[in-house]
């Protein structure tokens, strides 16, 4: 079965000239098009409507283009579409400010419409692929997150908002999910080494584990989420130092760096029961600091 599906493509621009040439070039290859005059209207379409590819004017009163991709480009669901700046500025400061908001490429007018309908066909193609690749793994079930270098969540699959839910606040946890994420992207820990995975607590009821599986684009880092079986942690703690369960369960929260004050809350214990059972597992895991606890606690964990 062929896929008839339309190409769209939104033309943002303030200049009545540009639009209607635009637009009756590209109408003429079979694209459907969308036009906005402001970069404020332009935001209002993306928020209902997700065209295949952009052609942005660099220069706009009120919002300009470079600040309208920006914008564009902090929704997740529009991370994939092609941003084409067009605009009669050539020096180099603005191409880079235009790559550098979140455009792919650089055309300056006046537009040759054969040039523009070639770099369309060629980012067109280029976000299909990312797009096809996403929907696989959406369709694989498994639960990943892509992060930029700083921690903005890019892209997840479905799995993942699914997992999410189960903290009653989504998008406050992919929020803190992609920041925990960006602090492991901004370096080695304490002890000089980076850790292969490592877990964070996003609830009360929901601890996951993130495990780096390396970068898959110039910005774009790989992560696979793991809920942890928190029953086979206990047994797994309990086996490797002859632990209580009480003690395996307030051992689980340390390694997840809560205080005693928000593990008696969690388990519904006094915090000085607490301390009183962390000093039997000190005792046990021959420690004598919660930091090294957390180590021991995790070397088991990891290994399961």
């Amino acid at each position: 079965m062929t896929d008839d599906r339309r190409d769209t493509v939104l033309v943002v621009d303030d200049s009545p000239e540009t639009l209607g040439f635009v637009t009756e070039a590209l109408k003429k290859t079979g694209v459907a098009v969308l036009v906005a005059t402001s970069g404020e209207t332009a935001l209002n379409i993306c928020n209902k409507v997700t065209p295949d590819t952009i052609l942005m004017d660099a220069v706009m009163p009120g919002l300009d283009g470079f600040e309208t991709c920006r914008q564009i480009k902090e929704n997740p669901a529009l991370q994939h579409v092609p941003v084409i700046f067009m605009t009669g500025l050539s020096e180099t400061e603005h191409v880079v400010k235009a790559l550098e908001s979140g455009g792919v490429d650089f055309l300056t007018k006046p537009i040759d419409v054969d040039e523009l309908k070639a770099r369309i066909k060629v980012h067109l193609k280029n976000a299909r692929s990312v797009q096809s690749a996403h929907v696989a793994l959406d369709a694989a079930g498994r639960h990943l997150v892509a992060v930029s270098q700083e921690g903005t969540v890019l892209w997840s699959t479905p799995q993942i908002h699914n997992l999410l839910a189960k903290t009653g606040a989504a998008e406050t946890s992919l929020f803190r999910l992609g920041r925990a994420l960006g602090d492991w992207l901004d370096g080695p820990n304490s002890s000089g080494e980076r850790r292969k995975s490592f877990m964070l607590g996003l609830s009360e009821n929901l601890a996951v584990q993130l495990h780096p599986l390396g970068r898959v684009g110039p910005d774009e880092n790989l992560f696979r989420v793991t809920a942890e079986d928190e029953a086979g942690q206990v047994q797994a703690l309990q086996g490797s130092f002859e632990l209580t369960q009480r003690e395996a369960e307030v051992l689980i929260w340390i390694a997840k760096g809560k205080s005693n004050k928000d593990i008696g809350e969690i388990l519904g214990l006094s915090p000085r029961t607490v301390n009183k059972h962390l000093e039997q597992i000190f005792v046990k895991l021959g420690v004598e600091n919660r930091a090294s606890a957390a180590v021991r606690a995790a070397e088991v964990i990891y290994a399961l």
